[in-house]
């Protein structure tokens, strides 16, 4: 099987059709970065085989964000000198062609072509799945599941051994099978498939872990019997102590003479507070006598700040008074200097304006020639858009209309071909002077009819001949062609043509005029963006701008040319004005300077005033003497009560009332612990004797007896079991390495295109296969030794190298029993070293002279070395997302 040419289109990543063909009958490499198309290539191929085109279940196949679109796929091969072509949509529009060598087949059928051909099956529903793979299974590697060989090997075990013949099937049905099956059959009562214990076998174990566990709970309770008897004794000795001697009573006791003492302690404590109270409020009154006395003294020294205030005051407003003068004409002198600057800059102002004015004059005069050009252009433009819409109704043909006019024109043609091909042919050679009558029509020389219907023949002298066209469907040929024909001459008269090629050509004619109006619409678009009447507005405002700044132009006053420019005109402006404006500031600090002089002058004499007359009052005296004597008398009773606080401080600290209340708190608890030991210890006193009272009644060694009994039956039993299921495996074991032998020598064409591979990688190596042909067992010659063991105890590359090994040799032996092959490998060898690599690529080049292989790689710098020409994948993108570019490779 070669494939030829690959159509992707509206599937995940490639929107626009994606057309790889030109493939080669070796290997193909495709290679690019990840997520560049490779896997999806790998998946629309996997779809086209696989999934039915009614599945409902394919929606991954959908572009990203694209819900209605129709993934489709076109896959065309050569198998046994024929061409095959399958096409195949899903979701939106369902469709499955499939034709093979110009026969056609459709849906469910073309889909059974398929899979008898690879060798896989449909899912009865939904998705397609591993299981259903098959052939292709096992030969299309996806990614990362290299390593995985013997799921695959068991989907495709059926068509396998199809490929190997008979030999297998005589194997299993010779007379030593049936003794393993027997043999099977007994040891199946004790073992499941899987070997796990099953039945009786398998109760067995359960059955005695569970009188184990009886016994070992009987052993036990008597065990706590025992222990309780015991501790039962030594409770009603505990109990019988406590109701003698009464340890709670003396806590108790404690616990009220410790009560008292805190009281008294409790009594101090009320009494020390009520005094540090006091203490507090003697504090109070000593910092208020302080200061009353402090603001005496500090009057007398504010009355001599206030007079030397007053003093300073009355220089600083002198000094004021005599600077005003000056300050004052300074500012008339920048005022009259920011007037001058200000006229001059407002005639440079004027004569900048009038500047301004014919350069915008000019600005104006041009974009009015520019768009009096446009406008001109734009009703040409129009003029000719609305010729061509005019005549646009009159060409155009929908395009549904046209395609069921091709269609329906093809079905005419192909029932007309399948008319000829079925209709009755009557070919005629009648002798001159004579005549033949068919259906009232004289037949007469040579000739040839077709018979659709069937129709009568006279035949002068002999009689009449009536033919009957063979054929069941050749009437409902006829009658479907002849309603394709009214449906056309319909179609044909509602279009007022004649033909389709009449129609095509409307249609181009039609499309011609649509580019033209679009390009016309885009021409108009950029003459005019907001139409032809704001075109021919915007030029009448240009020419009204153009005659009223003609006008200003006219109207300007030009000054003359020792008049500074603008720039100078405003830096002088400017300076004048921060002249003028510094000139205030100083103006304004002076005067703020002169008015708060004036007021502190006023405030200081007012102030000076006050001062002396409450220093001069005649009860000042008095009340500074009062004060005195209350600070002597208020400092002796704080003494005194600083001593009585102290003194009881330390009887109180010699108390230690926290320790006190703790032991309050601790001969209470103990008491309570200990009545409280006593109730529970009745409780456990009562309870316990009622349970062993049960215990007894029980029987519990009676019933030890007996579990041990049962369980000692059990286990012999097990063990009778045990030496049978054993003597049975072991026979089982050897019947089947007999019958291993011999399916061996019968697997030997496997077996030789296995060695043919593994000679490439591992030389002098052998890998044997089951009887499920799935390769078990490889053995090796290394520097220590011979080295035997199983696929799965090599690392994960070499894992992925024996499958790839073993996927060519189950080619080899399909190729052989004449069964279509193609190799797909996605992103395999990834976990290859560079030597190991190297000889996988030796064995795929051996492998792609007899098989087609597409390889799918991220490191295109691993398979440069192959002999083929690598397919890019980021070209082949950027080409699905330029449809205007060609896409074909």
């Amino acid at each position: 099987m070669k494939l030829k040419r690959i159509r992707i289109e509206q599937l995940r990543q490639f929107q626009h059709p994606l057309m790889v063909d030109n493939l080669q009958p070796g290997i193909n490499v495709f290679t690019g970065p990840n997520e560049s198309g490779k896997s999806t290539i790998a998946s629309a191929i996997r779809a086209a085989f696989f999934e039915r085109h009614r599945s409902s279940s394919v929606s991954d196949l959908q572009p990203w964000g694209d819900s209605s679109a129709t993934p489709q796929v076109t896959l065309e091969f050569d198998w046994q000198d024929r061409h095959w072509r399958l096409e195949k949509r899903f979701l939106g529009r369902k469709r499955c062609d499939l034709e093979i060598a110009g026969v056609h087949y459709s849906g469910d059928d073309a889909e059974e072509q398929l899979a008898d051909l690879l060798g896989f099956q449909h899912p009865a529903r939904g998705a397609s799945k591993a299981e259903h793979w098959g052939i292709p299974g096992l030969l299309w590697i996806e990614q990362g599941a290299g390593h995985e060989l013997r799921p695959a090997v068991e989907h495709a075990a059926d068509h396998l051994q199809s490929a190997l013949g008979a030999g297998l099937g005589e194997v299993t049905s010779s007379g030593g099978d049936e003794i393993i099956q027997a043999v099977a059959t007994q040891k199946a009562v004790f073992l499941t498939a899987t070997g796990k214990p099953r039945g009786e076998f398998a109760k067995l174990p359960v059955q005695i872990a569970q009188q184990r566990e009886e016994l070992v709970g009987l052993e036990t309770r008597i065990a706590n019997y025992r222990q309780e008897v015991d501790r039962l004794s030594e409770l009603r000795k505990q109990h019988a102590m406590d109701a003698r001697e009464k340890p709670w009573q003396m806590l108790r006791q404690q616990q009220q003479a410790a009560e008292k003492a805190l009281a008294d302690v409790e009594t101090l404590q009320q009494a020390q507070a009520v005094d540090q109270q006091a203490l507090q409020s003697c504090q109070n009154t000593l910092i208020l006598l302080r200061e009353q006395l402090e603001a005496f003294q500090r009057q007398q020294q504010t009355l001599l700040q206030r007079q030397s205030a007053a003093q300073h005051a009355k220089q600083t407003l002198q000094a004021l008074n005599e600077g005003n003068a000056d300050i004052n004409a300074e500012h008339q002198r920048a005022e009259k200097s920011y007037r001058q600057a200000c006229h001059i800059a407002q005639q440079a102002r004027q004569q900048e304006q009038a500047g301004r004015l014919l350069q915008e004059l000019e600005r104006l005069s041009r974009e009015r020639v520019a768009l009096d050009d446009r406008l001109e252009k734009a009703y040409r433009v129009q003029a000719e858009l609305l010729e061509q819409r005019r005549a646009l109704p009159c060409r155009r043909i929908d395009e549904p209309i046209l395609d069921k006019l091709r269609k329906q024109h093809k079905q005419r043609d192909d029932l007309g071909i399948r008319l000829q091909s079925v209709a009755t042919r009557l070919q005629y050679d009648i002798l001159p002077d004579q005549a033949v009558e068919l259906d009232g029509q004289a037949l007469t020389m040579q000739g040839e009819t077709l018979l659709l219907e069937s129709g009568e023949m006279m035949i002068p002298g002999v009689g009449r001949l009536r033919i009957i066209p063979g054929g069941e469907d050749i009437g409902e040929l006829s009658r479907r062609h002849r309603q394709l024909e009214e449906a056309l001459k319909a179609l044909f008269e509602q279009l007022e043509i004649t033909s389709l090629a009449e129609a095509e050509q409307r249609m181009e004619v039609y499309q011609r005029l649509h580019i033209e109006i679009q390009a016309n619409e885009r021409l108009l678009s950029s003459l005019a963006p907001e139409g032809i009447d704001l075109l021919s507005q915007a030029c009448e405002s240009c020419k009204q701008q153009c005659e009223t700044f003609s006008a200003q132009c006219r109207n300007s006053t030009v000054l003359a040319e020792e008049a500074p420019s603008l720039v100078d005109a405003e830096a002088q402006r400017t300076a004048a004005e921060q002249a003028l404006k510094m000139a205030e500031k100083r103006q304004s600090d002076h005067q703020l300077a002169l008015n708060g002089a004036r007021r502190d002058a006023v405030n200081n004499d007012a102030e000076l005033q006050r001062l002396q007359a409450e220093l001069s009052a005649p009860d000042r005296q008095q009340r500074e003497r009062e004060l005195s004597q209350q600070l002597v008398e208020q400092r002796a009773e704080h003494a005194s009560l600083e001593q009585r606080i102290a003194n009881r401080q330390q009887r109180i600290n010699a108390a230690q009332p926290v320790l006190l209340q703790q032991d309050v708190q601790r001969f209470a608890r103990s008491a309570e612990q200990l009545e409280k030991a006593v109730h529970d210890r009745e409780l456990a006193l009562t309870e316990l004797h009622s349970r062993l009272e049960a215990h007894s009644a029980e029987g519990l060694e009676e019933q030890r007896t007996e579990c041990l009994l049962v369980c000692e039956q059990l286990e012999r039993r097990y063990a009778e079991m045990q030496r049978r299921m054993a003597a049975l495996s072991l026979l089982h074991t050897l019947l089947k390495e007999k019958r291993q032998a011999l399916t061996q020598r019968l697997q030997a064409p496997l077996q030789r295109h296995l060695n043919h591979y593994l000679a490439l990688l591992f030389p002098q190596a052998s890998l044997s296969v089951d009887e499920n042909l799935i390769p078990a067992q490889l053995t090796r010659t290394q520097t220590f030794g011979v080295e035997h063991g199983g696929l799965e105890a090599l690392s994960f590359g070499a894992r992925e190298q024996m499958g790839l090994i073993s996927r060519l040799a189950y080619a080899d032996l399909l190729r052989e029993a004449g069964r279509p092959t193609l190799i797909i490998l996605d992103d395999a060898l990834v976990h290859s070293d560079a030597q190991r690599l190297e000889q996988m690529k030796r064995i795929l080049f051996d492998a792609a002279e007899r098989h087609q292989v597409l390889l799918f790689s991220c490191h295109p710098e691993d398979w440069c070395d192959l002999g083929v020409a690598p397919r890019d994948m980021q070209a082949l993108k950027a080409a699905v997302n330029s449809p205007n570019l060609s896409i074909t490779t």
